[in-house]
């Protein structure tokens, strides 16, 4: 019995930069990814693009029930499946509906009604978009701090994201230590 040795490529970490070919490297971002060709504000996408899945389950519903009614007694591919699929799909299609708000607030304007809501000049912000109640209602959840330099307050704002009403607001005085931080 012999023993084959055989000779391993050095792991990534191991090559030199200088001896790659260019041509070989398959590990980067395709160009519309590329962070730096990013220009002008990012547009959230609107939650009533639900609305085009819950019409596409609508009509394989109504599909599977008319093979159903049609075909169930002479079929041998066709069975009692096709009206259990049938309804299930009507049951998703119609919550996808339901469910499909239009984002009428987008989060600059978010942002003024949790500004106004704080009582205090906003520094640093972040919005965040959420869900909340069974009909999935789109909800920006807010962070601000005031805008000294450490800030001295922050607060948290839930606004509505179809009417713009603010449904909750807590702010406090900034319990973060950011002494470290001043220079």
């Amino acid at each position: 019995m012999t023993d084959d040795v055989h000779e391993t490529e050095p792991a990534g970490d191991e090559l030199d930069p200088a001896e790659v070919d260019p041509s070989e490297v398959r590990d980067e971002l395709p160009d519309d990814l590329q962070p730096s060709a990013f220009v002008g504000p990012y547009v959230f996408p609107n939650n009533n693009r639900r609305r085009i899945p819950g019409y596409l389950y609508l009509f394989v519903a109504v599909a599977c029930v008319v093979a159903w009614v049609v075909a169930a007694d002479e079929s041998v591919l066709v069975n009692d499946g096709f009206l259990f699929a049938g309804v299930v799909l009507a049951v998703v299609g119609a919550y996808q509906l339901v469910a499909g708000w239009d984002l009428d607030i987008d989060e600059r304007d978010a942002l003024v009604a949790a500004t106004s809501a704080v009582g205090f000049p906003v520094g640093h912000a972040s919005a965040q978009l959420g869900w909340r109640g069974l009909r999935s209602r789109p909800t920006w959840r807010i962070l601000v701090y005031s805008a000294e330099t450490p800030p001295t307050q922050r607060g948290l704002v839930l606004v509505d994201g179809v009417d713009g009403e603010v449904l909750e607001h807590f702010a406090e005085d900034n319990p973060e230590d950011w002494s470290d931080l001043e220079s």
